[in-house]
């Protein structure tokens, strides 16, 4: 491995450049050596803005493998092809960090995290909402017991008109689903590392096409046309892990509600709990007298790094490099984020067939 991991960028499209591609351009000990996007001129663009000198273009994932040269993928492609990719990725011996979720069916997932143990190469998931200051806080709370034993939360992904028009969005095939699995999946990730309970038993799951039928609809991103609209807008789950505790899952693009909280958590313990909504908050009973704090997180902490401020995206791609170079496991476990996967399939069937999935193989019958 040279003095900087090289890393090959396949995907050149939003999520490349509104949040790879520049956090990894910040990132002394790392280079971009290779991109690749079936759109030649994006890839070249890339290449241009944030590659090193000599870096090569492809439109062919399978051509960029074959040539080599880097250490690391970024797998930044729609969601039926982080798996084929991936896997692909690893057993060229390569380090994979992919976009989420971390794929469309949970028997996709399980063959990417196969993979991973089968060519011993680290792979993790782009879940860069556990990076932000409040995440870091409340995960160490909680790692600490002081809201002691949680046994009720939500997961809150909620836009009231926030519908993405671009790209793949409103396509079912290629995204596996709507809000659920493109802003749900943050949220669920989140409440279940804060939980550190990744052992579902039951999922009930309810999505809706109520409002994407609608033309010329008010939307933060100009109007969605309904022609396009192949996913639901709003999916809810209500999921029952083994040791009884429950989690409420809430997302949504477009729901007639007058706030927006996305990736969101709020959790309830035995000695106290949190949410974060107007920042992070704090609640419990001391003395005989219940209390709320809203926590200071506006200077200082684990969110500031080498004198300036890091934002999520930085701490994620720094902390996924280290892990690589150090030989650490990463933030984001594969095992993880296949849970989150599989309760999120667990809705979406749920939702079509009209009952509960259980995940010990019983029927609510």
């Amino acid at each position: 491995m040279s003095n900087k991991l090289r890393i090959a960028i396949v995907g050149c499209g939003g999520i490349a450049n509104g949040k790879h591609m520049p956090s990894l351009s910040r990132q002394k000990d790392a280079e971009m050596v290779a991109f690749c996007d079936i759109i030649e001129e994006r890839a070249q663009k890339a290449a241009q803005t944030y590659g090193a000198e000599g870096a090569a273009v492809y439109t062919d994932y399978t051509e960029l493998l074959k040539a080599g040269g880097f250490d690391i993928v970024h797998v930044c492609t729609p969601n039926d092809s982080h798996s084929v990719i991936t896997i692909a990725a690893l057993e060229a011996g390569n380090h994979v960090m992919c976009e989420k979720p971390m794929a469309k069916t949970t028997a996709q997932a399980q063959e990417m995290l196969d993979a991973a143990k089968r060519t011993g190469m680290k792979l993790s998931v782009a879940y860069q909402n556990r990076y932000r200051s409040d995440s870091e806080y409340l995960k160490a709370l909680c790692e600490n017991g002081e809201l002691g034993d949680i046994y009720y939360a939500k997961a809150i992904a909620l836009r009231r008109r926030a519908v993405p028009t671009w790209g793949v969005f409103l396509d079912e095939e290629k995204q596996g689903g709507g809000p659920l699995i493109d802003i749900g999946t943050h949220a669920l990730d989140l409440t279940l590392w804060m939980m550190d309970n990744y052992k579902p038993r039951s999922v009930m799951g309810s999505s809706f096409h109520k409002l994407s039928n609608r033309k010329n609809a008010g939307n933060a991103f100009g109007p969605w046309d309904p022609e396009q609209f192949k996913v639901e807008d709003s999916a809810f789950g209500f999921i029952t892990m083994e040791n009884g505790a429950t989690i409420v899952l809430e997302s949504s693009w477009a729901l007639n509600v007058s706030e927006y909280r996305e990736a969101q958590t709020l959790l309830a313990g035995t000695e106290g709990g949190a949410d974060m909504k107007d920042g992070l908050r704090l609640n419990g009973d001391r003395g005989g007298r219940l209390y709320e704090t809203k926590v200071d997180l506006s200077a200082g902490g684990v969110a500031f790094f080498d004198g300036g401020q890091e934002n999520e995206s930085d701490r994620e791609a720094r902390l996924w490099l280290e892990a690589v170079r150090e030989d650490k496991e990463p933030v984001v476990k594969p095992e993880q984020a296949l849970v989150v996967t599989q309760i999120l399939e667990a809705i979406y069937e749920s939702s079509r067939t009209g009952r509960a999935v259980y995940f010990d193989g019983t029927s609510d019958n």
